[in-house]
């Protein structure tokens, strides 16, 4: 075993090799599969590697086969194949099988190893010693194929190329064969970018810029354009949408367009034209808030807020300090009228803000009123004459009377019949 691995890391080997060219580093992605085939020899052994796209895109799906072959009548027993690939393709699970004379057999469950700390990981299968025979001899040929798939991951170099190759023991010895081919370069992400249509814009008034780039990545810069001068720059986010807040300053048609700059994982990509009509300015407003006079706790009192320029739209929300009382349509004269029934006497600070209307900005107010208490109501109250005894004929007695509530003030009137008889003030 021993003399056969010196055996084949010293032979001289053959190798042909046919690949098409690597994808060009800032071409706008793969237009079909390039698959890429390599045949070498290593004593009586031949292998055939063969990649089916030598120039895949970030996505694409790769399937790499091994064919064993033996150029002498001596027969070689396969043991173990490691196949040895990037790290950033990752293993398709399930994909791992070999094919016979007679059939297909896959093998769910190989040794994967991602990376092992130099950029390149592999994938492991191991057979029975008499599982898998290699023949050249009358009667019994027999030529294996070991075939795995692999998927390419965003993190794969564009434009430089990754080795492939692999390794395996059996019964003549061992073979290591780690970067013999074919090799895989990734080519740059297709994008593609689409502005989105920009509508109601108006001078000195934020509009959103909306652009959609497939192949892109989150973080990426997109630029926007009015005509050929740059306005702005946004980022992708992780749908793929980057915004950007225009202010036109001049009204009139404009000529919009987005630009994904590209990156080293992606090429560059514009969208089409989107014009723009940016109309005037919007007009300033002013609102005005009057209260009636005569604020009262309890009491009705008409809030009437007034905008200008007059006309309908918008609404009018007042609050009374922070607490919002209504919101009220504008009318076609420019007012908006509450009914306020303030509960609480003292000063208020009360606001009215305009929403604004199309072609009219908002704006707000504040103005101070101040509520009275409640008016006292009267309190009803009750007299009683308390009894009177050992009344004479031209004799003096006193008679006196309550009355509740009992407070200071107010007189009390005696009569006899219907003829007053003395009045006395209420003490307490």
């Amino acid at each position: 075993m021993a003399h056969r691995v010196i055996a084949r890391g010293m032979a001289a080997c053959a190798a042909t090799t046919t690949a098409a060219g690597a994808l060009a580093l800032f071409g706008a992605g793969v237009a079909q599969a390039d698959a890429g085939t390599i045949t070498w020899s290593d004593g009586s052994s031949q292998f055939t590697r063969t990649v089916s796209n030598t120039t895949p895109a970030e996505g694409d799906t790769v399937t790499v086969s091994t064919k064993f072959e033996r150029t002498s009548w001596t027969d070689e027993f396969i043991y173990n194949i490691k196949d040895r690939h990037a790290a950033c393709l990752t293993y398709v699970t399930g994909s791992a099988k070999m094919t016979g004379n007679d059939g297909d057999y896959p093998y769910a469950d190989p040794e994967v190893k991602a990376d092992e700390g130099n950029g390149y990981g592999y994938v492991r299968v191991s057979f029975g010693v008499t599982d898998w025979s290699v023949q050249n001899r009358p009667g019994f040929h027999r030529s294996p194929i070991f075939t795995v798939q692999y998927k390419v991951g965003h993190d794969c170099a564009r434009g430089a190329a990754l080795t492939s190759g692999m390794d395996y023991g059996g019964s003549l010895g061992s073979g290591n064969y780690g970067t013999k081919g074919p090799s895989i370069t990734v080519g740059k992400n297709a994008t593609t970018t689409t502005l989105a249509a920009v509508s109601n814009a108006r001078v000195g008034v934020a509009t959103t810029l909306s652009a959609t780039v497939t192949g892109g990545s989150a973080g990426d810069p997109v630029d926007f354009y009015d005509g050929t001068t740059k306005i702005g720059s946004g980022a992708l986010d992780a749908a793929g949408t980057a915004t950007f807040q225009w202010t036109p300053a001049v009204k009139g048609d404009h000529t919009l367009s987005a630009q994904y700059v590209g990156t080293a994982a992606a090429g560059g990509s514009k969208s089409a034209n989107v014009t723009a009509q940016v109309s005037e300015q919007n007009a300033t407003s002013t609102v005005n808030l009057a209260a009636g006079s005569g604020a009262q706790v309890g009491k009705a009192t008409t809030l009437t807020a007034t905008v200008n320029p007059a006309a309908a739209g918008g609404t009018v929300e007042i609050k009374d300090g922070d607490t919002s009382l209504a919101i009220v349509p504008v009318g076609n004269d420019g007012t908006a009228a509450y009914q306020w029934t303030p509960a609480a006497a003292g000063a208020h600070t009360l606001t009215a803000t305009f929403s604004g209307r199309d072609g009219v900005t908002g704006s707000s107010t504040t103005t101070q009123v101040s509520v009275a208490e409640a008016p006292v109501q009267n309190t009803a109250s009750t007299t009683t004459l308390a009894p009177v005894s050992g009344a004479q004929v031209g004799k003096a007695v006193a008679v006196s009377a309550t009355v509740k509530p009992g407070t200071a003030g107010g007189s009390v009137t005696f009569k006899d019949g219907n003829t007053v008889v003395g009045t006395a003030q209420c003490l307490r």
